[in-house]
């Protein structure tokens, strides 16, 4: 017969329960030791997941505690399901739910439901989304008289998310971050978003905790209700936890003291989103007596790359302290190779994955990781060229990214004004007030004229089918479209972008979100302009777009995974490529600036978590140039290249550079393109000023190729209606009986009997 589910299963020798037998020893003390608070210290591949299932298993089987006295918190869904499922395997199905198994938020949400009336909510409250959110700010700043394009809802959306995330509620805001938004009126707003929140009988993601932590300061006898059901606390990630979450965890740990987090300081890389390493580094001084065990034996990787990711994380200075090893013999050590530019990057990368697949490596189980997400376009362009199948995880493709495809809306139109999909895009992109009616009004008017959008839409514009305001905004838009194929007659295709991105304020409104998300953005379309700097016409960049944007991407064949670090944590690839290890890359130039000596020990952190990645083999490659705005600028390696391990590190470089540079205390190099001039000749063969002669020239874009066509500007001019004459009673929608004065084309001009003179275009009118 099976063994009781709710008994401990036993091996051989009678007295430790067989999932823990298979388990190493630091795993199995972490498993048995049950009573008080448990630090378990794992390091990246060690078995973290199986000890800390095992122990939630071993709860249950010794009857220590049912499994509705057990809180069990992780940061996904899908390790929560994980868990349960691992739990059912080692007990058997007997074992009936685990209700306090779950995401912070998840927990939160079940606790809020049954306190909702002591934080002003109703039990059915609504959980709004980040849209929802937006929507709601944004209305708030309009009924405050506020300038949203000066202080964007978004900005305010991201203050209230890292108020939340700190555990300060309105009142707690000090004067430093009450000067976060909107010159000191921070609070302010918060507060009224909060009562706008409970209004609705609504909350937000943060308010999950954040009420909860608040219902436990002030009723004590809810805090010792859940102080007395929760018989054990364990805790997945701990190192990746917020102020919040930490707060919450610690009162309810306070009464019974047993919890047992796991966590690896050395793999805390969220800060950006409010992870605080400290929460793991204090653990031993919050809970005195703590039990400390560490897991360092790593089952992932090979002697090499456990050495030199050891030797990298050592140069931290706050960090507990581990040793990786592995009774894993041989392997290649970690190959740093230097190359002259990002292009020669790519080709490396290319030809060494090549050469993996011809050795029988599946492509599935080679990786990619970038540390910021522009540093994938190099890589996609190189792999189209070369017919290598990739996928790029955890985000778009570089192209298909909604700001890169914004940008490239507006230079289709450029390029061909009859490209109504692109037009319709980007006409309200950024805001300008025009709205779903108008879109209508222009669309109507195309279908009735037969004319391609942009040039329906300057037709409205010169009449008063539109508001004024409306048709003042579609004109200024239809000139700077003039403007910028004039430019485009002279300037490079990157000028010419960089022109459009300022001139329509679409650099602006990124800038003004103040965000990590919004700074990415900015990356992303800096990396566009450099990526145009290589082509010599409009043509030729739009041409390459379609060929990379025609790649298969629904095929089930092997792929390279190309990521980004952030998104690879947890995950484990036989190969891996580094690429973009230079000074200002990795470390990132943004995050030293913005946060010093404790974001250059995350970044070190960050590079740890991509060394450990791999399984068999990790190449690590730096640049000795980057282009930047179209400049060739000198790099040099970064310094974590520089402190590496030398017993683990192969270097592979032709150039004065890689770990040489920084272990001499090399600061700077010469720029080698000082001598070079970057100036490109004008282009001659201007084709003449005026909207009908833009309207006449574009570019047909097909799946493959861009050709430039041209047209005759009359096939575009609308036939006037024959049946409408000077003197002719008609009837518009909009300004009622009126009776035509005169005649241009389809154009009329018409006394309205009650709204005046009007300009309208003859097909928005019928005979009366």
């Amino acid at each position: 017969m099976p063994p009781s589910p709710l008994a401990p299963e036993h091996a051989d020798d009678g007295e430790i329960p067989l999932y823990a037998a298979r388990l190493n020893a630091p795993q199995r003390e972490a498993v048995l030791t049950t009573e008080g608070p448990v630090l378990m210290l794992a390091g990246a591949g060690t078995g973290k997941t199986a000890a800390l299932t095992a122990r939630l298993a071993h709860l249950v089987a010794t009857r220590r505690a049912w499994p509705s006295e057990i809180l069990c918190v992780t940061f996904t869904n899908k390790a929560a399901r994980e868990m349960r499922e691992r739990v059912a395997h080692h007990l058997g199905e007997a074992v009936e739910g685990m209700p306090w198994l779950g995401t912070f938020h998840s927990i939160g949400a079940k606790m809020l439901r049954r306190h909702a009336e002591l934080v002003g909510l109703q039990s059915n409250y609504t959980i709004i989304d980040t849209d929802d959110q937006l929507r709601l700010l944004k209305q708030l700043i309009a009924d405050n008289d506020l300038d949203e394009k000066r202080w964007p809802a978004r900005q305010l959306a991201g203050l209230i998310d890292r108020w939340k995330n700190k555990g300060l509620n309105p009142e707690d805001l000090d004067a430093v971050e009450n000067e976060g938004y909107a010159n000191g009126r921070g609070q302010q707003f918060y507060r009224l978003y909060q009562d706008r929140l409970k209004a609705l009988n609504a909350c937000d993601f943060g308010d999950l905790l954040l009420h909860m932590l608040n219902v436990f300061r002030r009723e004590r006898d809810v805090l010792a209700h859940y102080q007395q059901r929760f018989k054990y606390i364990l805790v997945d990630e701990y190192q990746d936890t917020n102020q919040v979450q930490y707060l919450w965890l610690r009162l309810l740990a306070q009464e019974r003291k047993n919890i047992c987090v796991v966590g690896d300081d050395d793999q805390s890389i969220y800060s950006w989103r409010g992870a605080e390493v400290a929460n793991i580094l204090r653990f031993e001084k919050d809970f005195p007596g703590a039990h400390v065990v560490r897991l360092e034996q790593n089952y992932r990787s090979t002697p090499h790359i456990l050495g030199a990711a050891s030797g990298l994380i050592d140069a931290n200075s706050q960090r507990l302290g581990k040793s990786l090893w592995t009774e894993v013999d041989g392997g290649d050590k970690v190959r740093v190779i230097g190359v002259w530019d990002a292009p020669e990057e790519a080709r490396r990368v290319g030809e060494e994955i090549e050469r993996l697949e011809r050795e029988g490596a599946p492509l599935d189980r080679i990786a990619i990781l970038v540390r910021a997400q522009y540093q994938t376009r190099e890589f996609e362009d190189r792999f189209i060229q070369i017919g290598l199948n990739y996928r790029i995880v955890g985000g778009f493709r570089f192209y298909e990214r909604a700001e890169i495809r914004d940008a490239l809306a507006y230079l289709r139109v450029i390029a061909q004004p009859q490209d109504d999909l692109a037009f319709e895009r980007i006409y309200n992109q950024p805001k300008r007030g025009l709205g779903a009616k108008t879109l209508e009004k222009m669309h109507q008017h195309a279908r009735r004229t037969g004319l391609p959008l942009a040039a329906a839409t300057l037709q409205l514009a010169d009449s008063d089918e539109l508001p004024a305001r409306a048709a003042n905004t579609i004109g200024g838009l239809m000139r700077q479209f003039l403007a910028w194929r004039e430019q485009a007659e002279k300037a490079t295709p990157a000028e010419l972008l960089r022109t459009v991105l300022e001139e329509t304020g679409y650099n602006a409104m990124l800038q003004a979100e103040k965000t990590a998300e919004a700074s990415g953005r900015l990356e992303n379309l800096s990396e566009l302009a450099r990526a145009m700097e290589e082509y010599e016409t409009l043509g030729d960049f739009l041409e390459h777009v379609s060929l990379v944007m025609d790649n298969e991407a629904g095929d089930d064949r092997e792929k390279v995974t190309i990521m980004t670090i952030h998104a690879a944590k947890g995950l484990e690839f036989d190969n891996v490529f580094l690429p973009g290890w230079e000074e200002g890359v990795f470390p990132s130039q943004r995050a030293l600036d913005e946060g010093g000596l404790a974001s250059l020990e995350e970044e070190r952190r960050l590079a740890y978590v991509a060394i450990t990645r791999a399984r068999r083999r990790c190449t690590i490659l730096h640049a000795a140039n980057r282009r930047i705005y179209g400049q060739w600028t000198s790099s040099i390696p970064s310094r974590f290249v520089g402190e590496l391990p030398a017993d683990h590190v192969e270097e592979e470089t032709t150039l004065t550079g890689g770990a040489s540079l920084w272990r001499a205390g090399m600061s700077e190099r010469e720029d080698p393109f000082a001598h070079v001039a970057t100036s490109r000749p004008e282009r001659s063969g201007s084709r003449g000023p005026g909207w009908q002669r833009a309207l006449s020239t574009g570019y047909d874009a097909t799946p493959r190729r861009v050709r430039e066509t041209t047209r005759s500007a009359a096939s575009f001019a609308a036939k006037p209606r024959t049946d409408v004459t000077v003197g002719q009673r008609v009837f518009h929608d909009k300004f009622g009986y009126g009776t035509v004065t005169g005649q241009e084309g389809n154009r009329l001009e018409i006394a309205f009997e009650q709204a005046g003179t009007k300009r309208v275009i003859d097909s928005f009118v019928t005979l009366a």
